[in-house]
């Protein structure tokens, strides 16, 4: 049995179907009932809460581990997370970390992230740790203006990074936990090119065929908007990178195609297959 935290969102989705063809037994834990892949048993849980979890682990042989916006905040305690996995008997963990662990190791988010990385590091357990950037779903904040009104509103619009689809971060967090050959592997995941955000609304105009009007955000505005879903210090973090990428942060890292022996997808790619979000 793999356990999926993070079942229902956008990397969870991908990867607990990517699990399921490949045969294995999936436990899709997310905070709230929902709907899961066919072939998946749903435990509703939530990781702000360790103890919840345990109905999940037993019997679990390895665990992809997600955390949700709140145990990024000032006083959580994730590891708890990795202890209880240990004392449940799983084998593996993959955690899905950050790029910025490794491109602005200082900020408070990141070490709160890279002490996590070392206490699975030193846990006992097989691990992989996933470094992805930006996320190509992070687009679909605009789906609603873009339905409604044709308007793409972001920060730094003509600044890009190499954004990733979560799609491709499923599949590769896939590998990690059925793959002994990942164990102790630590892979840094963007998307095959630098894109910006203007850029990206110039895709999304093609793929609907009708005009899709950028619009700048300051980054008040954008920060107003973050908070709503995950705390201040990560919100001023990812507003940093995107603000002023640096070069760790703007290279195109090899690793989606070192695991998956293929080319990361595109955001056009991404867009093609979430279009309905958009219309």
């Amino acid at each position: 049995m793999i356990v999926v935290t993070g079942a229902t969102g956008n990397i969870g989705r991908p990867l607990v179907r990517a699990l399921i063809d490949a045969g294995e037994q999936v436990t899709a834990v997310s905070r709230r009932a929902a709907q899961v892949p066919d072939g998946a048993r749903h435990v509703v849980a939530d990781l702000a809460d360790p103890a919840s979890l345990e109905p999940a682990l037993a019997g679990a042989k390895a665990l992809f581990l997600l955390l949700s916006g709140d145990l990024h905040a000032v006083g959580a305690n994730p590891a708890d997370l990795i202890a209880k996995a240990a004392d449940a008997g799983v084998r593996r963990v993959v955690l899905l970390s950050s790029l910025g662990v490794a491109t602005r190791p200082f900020g408070t988010t990141r070490i709160a992230m890279r002490e996590l990385e070392d206490v699975l590091r030193e846990s006992g357990l097989d691990w992989a740790i996933l470094r992805p950037g930006g996320f190509d779903s992070n687009a679909l904040g605009w789906a609603e203006s873009v339905r409604t009104r044709g308007i793409v509103a972001a920060p730094f619009g003509d600044t890009g990074v190499p954004i990733v689809d979560p799609a491709d971060i499923g599949e590769v967090a896939a590998a990690c936990l059925v793959d002994d050959r990942h164990v102790g592997g630590v892979y840094e995941l963007t998307g095959p090119e630098v894109i910006t955000p203007r850029q990206q609304a110039e895709v999304l105009a093609a793929a609907l065929g009708k005009p899709v009007r950028f619009q700048e955000l300051t980054r008040a505005e954008a920060k107003a908007a973050m908070i709503q879903s995950v705390p201040g210090e990560l919100a001023d973090d990812t507003l940093d990178i995107l603000s002023s990428p640096n070069a760790a942060e703007l290279r195109i890292s090899p690793d989606v195609e070192r695991v998956l022996g293929r080319a990361p997808r595109s955001f056009a790619d991404w867009a093609a297959r979430n279009l309905a979000a958009f219309r």
